[in-house]
């Protein structure tokens, strides 16, 4: 894809998120990659539903800023995906509320965060791994990630919001927005006894759809 392009496109994916309240205000950040290898990463303190594609900060194929505004404070965070992740093109990082709130719970599983509700939870994003609580645009975020080794296409940070890398932009949209309605039926049924998918279900969906499950 032309740059050009991709600039229109990430805007556009960024604004259909926010005009449905999947983050506010000036929340969240997003990122892919350029045809060069570089980098497009929304800028430090912008809304989704704002984003100008002129002024998304551009990163060369070495990491070097080369035009733009002053990108996202969680750049670590972006880096470390695709440091530890051939595969990624883009990620996504949201605020939204149900993931938010399901993360506050204790009884939450930390290394399978989602409970298996749908399939589409489980072919979109495999085990999503629930990490601690640091603070905004801390890198420790991004070292911890990297501590996952690559094996997680998806964490959620306590507290804070879900993180998704995908092979492209709107594969990560797709993805983290899966996360999130997941999150909504979790909240939505707690404490209501629901049946989710057995474990024979979700290792045929695993093998079925070539899903990353295993640690």
């Amino acid at each position: 894809m032309r740059e050009a392009e991709l600039r229109e496109l990430i805007c556009l994916l960024a604004k259909s998120m926010f005009d449905r309240g999947l983050t506010g205000g000036s929340t969240g950040n997003i990122s892919a990659r350029t045809e060069d290898g570089g980098l497009l990463v929304s800028p430090t303190g912008t809304s989704f539903g704002r984003l100008d594609p002129a002024r998304l900060s551009r990163f060369d194929a070495g990491g070097a800023l080369i035009d733009g505004d002053r990108p996202t404070k969680e750049m670590p965070l972006h880096q470390a995906f695709y440091d530890t992740r051939s595969t990624a093109g883009a990620v996504v990082h949201l605020h939204s509320c149900h993931s938010v709130a399901l993360s506050t719970l204790p009884e939450v599983d930390a290394d399978n965060f989602l409970p298996p509700l749908t399939p589409y939870g489980i072919m979109k994003l495999g085990r999503v791994k629930l990490l601690p609580f640091f603070m905004p645009g801390d890198p420790a975020m991004g070292d911890a990630v990297r501590g996952l080794a690559g094996k997680r296409s998806a964490v959620m940070l306590a507290n804070h919001g879900p993180v998704v890398a995908a092979k492209d932009i709107e594969a990560a949209c797709n993805a983290i927005e899966e996360l999130e309605d997941t999150a909504r039926l979790a909240m939505m049924l707690r404490g209501m006894n629901a049946r989710g998918l057995s474990d024979t279900e979700v290792q045929a969906l695993v093998t079925k759809f070539d899903v990353e499950w295993d640690d």
